[in-house]
């Protein structure tokens, strides 16, 4: 805008009639007093009898590319669907249907704005002075290419539509994108968004703070209710295997959202997801939405135990005949009614089925039943199944389980070898680089130069590998054929050597068994004691290692899960030791 330039235009202006001009960046003649823009123009006949044009026209383009710097204004939830957003194409190329995306987290993210108040409510959250506009419905702006629009329009389910404050100003049924807003004065110095330093220090009661974490809870959340052939272990695992984006996630932010200051202690991630953590915020998440009663969990269903333990039987290369065992232990639980497996966030119920965990707890128990796992039984049955094999090598095979043992450390060992060496070596600097404020922007960006240039200097150093191609994700973390002639498959083994005939049943040759605690807290919450492994066999350990490595999870929580199966399998037990100690109570009040 150039006032000398604009003299020579007397003309008045229509609105105000006053004779002040002045120019805009495109070359029109605006009024300096009402801002009332025209249509004229400058004309230009002859640039080159202006000397000055030329840099006039680059200073204008500076200052435009100067204002385009900071970037547009956004929140930080705008910046957690633009993650959410990530992730559930991730799920969709893993092969998950794409109604999880379109359909079930948009609205479980919609009720998640509308719970929490900031969009499709009455009163939606002010947050820096201004409205949160950013996430309310605006046509205009809903086919912006660079603005990460979440999900594609669609009719809700009913429960979305729940509740007194449900989209109240009609626009229910629309998608929602993040808007291009103007430049605002107001945005933070110590934050690239305009809420950053706000959103962190914030802590008000009852409402549930998005996160880095969260995003994954609404993810499983997503994928338990439609019923999907993904448990929480495996989405954890395509995190930590960087097929679901997680610890960058924020470098494929549009390049408008700036992202400095306290933006990085919300968006930047510098640890693996853990699964209590995750499975804690899961339950934590549904009961803040108020989410209803899932679908059911059929027989015919993935997460259901019968299915879970045949797959992870599989796994880890034990005899199908297990199977029928895992089956029977499922049914005398009840674990596997549709009542216990359905997850049902209104009810409440104080034991909330965590179904990887379940079906692996199901297995041990099982192979208790068979071999005790005493450091004593397993191994003389398997020096019987070792004698039977060798004199009998025509017939099937009798299942080993000191040679299964052997197998599995081998396999086990090298596979949390290249785990540990995988995470050793993670790189957790993102390329692109974070600041705390955007003063020190240049400084970081010369740092991360300069490091750049530092691994390009030594990889032409070092004869780097080739780097290998990346493998599609997959469920089984081990694999067991028969053509395998390094390693044993145990899959078609037979379980005679530990099973009797009795009549027209089978029964096991080990009629023992032992508790894998029997001390439950006295109070209401029934929860098992802390586990130590110095109190256990050798066997058990290695089983409870071998699943926990599995799952990614930890042995104790594990060891909980066994003890609770355990608890509803001998229900006359615990039922008779609850008496022995209340009587024992009662004794020594009367003296």
């Amino acid at each position: 805008m150039d006032l000398e330039e604009a003299k020579e235009f007397k003309e008045r202006c229509t609105q105000c009639a006053a004779v002040s001009w002045g120019l805009t960046d495109e070359g029109k003649y605006y009024c300096t007093s009402c801002h009332n823009v025209t249509e004229r123009s400058k004309e230009v006949v002859n640039t080159e009898a202006i000397p000055n044009t030329k840099i006039q026209a680059i200073n204008r383009g500076l200052k435009r590319k100067q204002k385009l710097e900071k970037g547009w204004d956004w929140y930080v939830c705008e910046g957690f669907q633009h993650i959410l957003c990530q992730q559930a194409d991730a799920l969709q190329t893993l092969g998950v249907g794409p109604e999880l995306k379109n359909e079930v987290l948009h609205n479980f993210w919609k009720r998640y704005l509308q719970k929490s108040k900031q969009a499709y409510c009455k009163n939606p959250v002010y947050t820096t002075g201004r409205k949160t506009a950013v996430l309310e419905d605006n046509p205009s702006h809903s086919d912006c290419d660079s603005a990460p629009e979440l999900l594609s329009d669609f009719s809700c389910p009913s429960f979305v539509e729940s509740g007194a404050e449900s989209q109240p100003d009609g626009h229910a049924r629309k998608p929602f994108s993040i808007v291009k807003a103007p430049q605002s004065e107001m945005a933070s110095i110590c934050s690239g968004s305009l809420d950053g330093v706000e959103y962190s220090l914030r802590k008000e009661k009852g409402i549930v703070k998005m996160s880095m974490p969260r995003t994954l809870a609404f993810c499983y959340l997503s994928l338990l209710w439609q019923r999907e052939t993904v448990t929480l272990s495996d989405l954890l695992r395509f995190v930590e295997e960087e097929y679901i984006p997680y610890i960058h996630a924020f470098q494929q932010f549009p390049e408008e959202m700036k992202l400095y200051g306290r933006d990085k202690g919300i968006f930047a991630i510098e640890s693996w997801p853990n699964y209590e953590d995750i499975y804690k915020k899961v339950i934590e998440v549904a009961t803040f939405l108020d989410l209803p009663r899932f679908p059911d969990i059929t027989e015919d269903c993935y997460l259901h135990p019968n299915i879970l333990c045949m797959k992870y039987l599989m796994e880890v290369n034990l005899p199908d005949e297990m199977r029928d065992l895992t089956c029977q232990v499922v049914k005398v639980t009840g674990i596997g009614e549709v009542g216990f497996l359905t997850f049902d966030p209104v009810a409440k119920k104080t034991e909330t089925v965590k179904y990887d965990v379940q079906a692996v707890a199901v297995i041990i128990v099982v192979l208790k039943l068979l071999f005790l796992l005493d450091d004593n039984l397993e191994w003389s049955l398997s020096s019987i199944a070792e004698k039977y094999n060798e004199d009998n090598k025509e017939d099937k095979p009798w299942f080993d389980f000191r040679k299964w043992y052997q197998v599995m450390k081998k396999a086990i060992d090298e596979k949390k070898q290249k785990w540990e060496e995988a995470r050793a070596k993670y790189i957790w600097k993102s390329e692109k680089p974070l600041y705390h404020s955007a003063i020190d922007k240049p400084v970081v960006h010369k740092r991360r130069e300069m490091v750049v240039n530092l691994q390009k200097q030594f990889s032409a150093l070092v004869d780097s590998t080739p780097a290998v191609e990346k493998k599609s994700p997959s469920s089984f973390q081990f694999n067991w054929t028969e053509e395998d002639s390094n390693r044993t498959c145990f899959h078609g083994h037979s379980l005679q050597g530990v099973l009797k005939k009795k009549g027209q049943s089978l029964m096991t040759k080990n009629s023992l068994y032992w508790l894998s605690t029997q001390k439950f807290c006295k109070s209401y919450c029934k929860h098992v004691t802390t586990y130590e492994e110095s109190n256990f066999s050798l066997s058990y350990r290695f089983v409870l290692n071998l699943f926990s490595f599995l799952l990614r999870i930890k042995t104790s929580f594990l060891h909980e899960e066994v003890s609770l199966i355990e608890k509803r399998l001998f229900k006359k037990k615990y039922n008779n030791k609850t008496k022995k100690k209340s009587s024992k109570s009662r004794k020594v009040r009367k003296h």
